[in-house]
């Protein structure tokens, strides 16, 4: 019976290892956070961020983890350099006060064993807001290049620009913005 407890006991440490998280780091080449949002109804326009970085730790037995991203808002390409200008400005991200952009989850959700969303906490301007992020993708495998593991997902919000302060001309621009994120991570 002591044989039997000790095996047991030996089982719980070794499977307690295998279910470690793991930290992956945000390739900022391969990470581009966007936003869409209607033009006077006449089309949507999409711009990305071009600077992103930050830590995922997930725990795939445990189903937990983290996610911590910093945006830099001074980035923000929107295809047109007088137009990035003019939304740095104090009516839309006033990035000379809030150069970042932030995005912190306070949970992981899975469905089986895989990433279905993240609750968390998107900060504008110096405003947070809880907001949820629904995973349309996700997957973690051997990077082909890297010789590392690796993880990527894509997800997708909506937030009302103008509970962060930054609703100006709304709603003839619209004021619901759709956040789209695609992500990669490379295994610390």
């Amino acid at each position: 019976m002591k044989k039997i407890v000790a095996l047991l006991i030996a089982a719980g440490i070794s499977m307690a290892a295998t279910a470690a998280p793991e930290t992956y780091v945000i390739d900022g080449t391969h990470t581009f956070p966007r936003f869409e949002y209607s033009h006077f109804g006449y089309s949507n326009q999409v711009s990305r961020f071009d600077k992103t970085e930050g830590k995922i730790v997930i725990d795939k037995a445990a189903k937990s983890g983290s996610v911590d991203v910093t945006i830099d808002a001074k980035s923000v390409n929107t295809g047109f350099p007088v137009f990035n200008n003019h939304i740095q400005g104090e009516d839309f991200f006033d990035t000379a006060k809030f150069p970042t952009i932030t995005y912190k989850s306070t949970k992981l959700n899975f469905a089986g064993d895989k990433l279905a969303s993240v609750d968390g906490n998107l900060t504008i301007k110096g405003v947070t807001k809880p907001v949820t992020l629904t995973v349309t993708s996700f997957q973690c495998m051997p990077h082909p290049m890297l010789k590392k593991d690796a993880c990527g997902a894509n997800a997708v919000a909506k937030v009302l620009r103008s509970e962060f302060g930054a609703g100006k001309y709304a709603p003839y621009v619209g004021d619901e913005v759709t956040l789209t994120f695609a992500v990669e991570a490379v295994k610390e």
